[in-house]
């Protein structure tokens, strides 16, 4: 068995989430704690109680995510003995990434909680409320071609692009309103279903450059050092070990791509893993992975219940 770790990113986020984990597990409450304290903030206790439109903004989000998934490595090395060093590859979606390098020693979970959260608000201070958008383009023949056709025609009016390839039959598209708007229409006419997000800014486009900007200067200044399992990017699809290509990357990634289908590819294919668990709040990268890989297991860590019994299964 080859086993390869995922960190999921925003929209999974839920009020409680971590709470069943925090109530069961030290462990799971020192990372938590670590976490407020870094921040300043009661973090965990917004995570616990809400409430939701507070936990939604992409500046809490972000690292509240990165909190969860870290408890949940850090109760899996603590209670149950399993370590990093079990992973052939760890890989996070978007704000992920971060979690993945912080489970693999790259980045302090401190500092990795610092990162997000200027990297949310420098998210959202780079397009102003309501002038940008993503939309989510579904339905069997929703793929990268389909979605670069639709948005090719809503750059008629303002920046869109693919965004997201996360897996055959869901392609996320961002730009300005207008353009997004524009391509959404395209899109329906080729055959997609296609559905605004509740989202507070236009990720992984270029109108994201004030924020990619910001956040090179602040990674020129953090402390990374190899992750000790590799980390498979979300710009390139490939693992790499090298803390300068990671700071880049990192940068890069805020107006880039995020390639998890192709990363999902060459996981289970190159990288030869055979079972995927996904550590944080919910399951939707464990459901992606059931449809790009479908010969490897995926699991969904985020319940005290499901670390013992993947604990016992190793």
């Amino acid at each position: 068995m080859s086993l390869a770790f995922l960190f999921p990113g925003q929209g999974s986020q839920a009020v409680g989430m971590g709470a069943d984990l925090a109530d069961a597990f030290g462990a799971a409450r020192e990372v938590f704690q670590e976490v407020d304290d870094a921040l300043g903030q009661k973090l965990a206790k917004l995570m616990r109680e809400g409430p939701e439109d507070q936990l939604t903004l992409t500046e809490n989000a972000q690292p509240a995510l990165m909190a969860v998934s870290l408890a949940v490595m850090r109760t899996l090395e603590k209670e149950f003995g399993v370590g990093i060093d079990k992973a052939a590859f760890v890989a996070g979606h978007s704000l992920g990434e971060y979690s993945a390098l912080a489970a693999a020693g790259a980045i302090s979970i401190a500092g990795t909680a610092r990162l997000l959260k200027l990297r949310g608000q420098a998210m959202q201070r780079a397009v102003p409320v309501g002038e940008g958008a993503m939309a989510s383009l579904i339905g069997p023949k929703s793929d990268v071609a389909l979605a670069e056709e639709a948005a090719a025609a809503g750059s008629a009016v303002g920046v869109c692009v693919v965004a997201n390839d996360n897996n055959a039959g869901n392609v996320v598209i961002s730009g300005a309103k207008a353009a997004v708007d524009l391509a959404i229409e395209k899109a329906k006419a080729l055959g997609a279903r296609a559905i605004l997000l509740n989202v507070s800014a236009p990720f992984h486009c270029p109108l994201m450059q004030p924020a990619a900007d910001e956040m090179a200067e602040a990674l020129a200044r953090a402390t990374i050092v190899a992750p000790r399992a590799p980390l498979v990017a979300n710009v390139t699809a490939r693992p790499t070990l090298d803390p300068d290509a990671i700071r880049r990357m990192l940068a890069e990634q805020i107006t880039a791509r995020v390639r998890w289908r192709e990363s999902m590819l060459w996981l289970a294919g190159e990288g030869g893993v055979t079972r995927f668990a996904e550590a944080g709040a919910g399951k939707v990268l464990s459901g992606m992975a059931k449809r790009i890989a479908p010969d490897a297991a995926a699991t969904p860590l985020n319940a005290p219940a499901d670390l013992e019994a993947f604990a016992k299964s190793l």
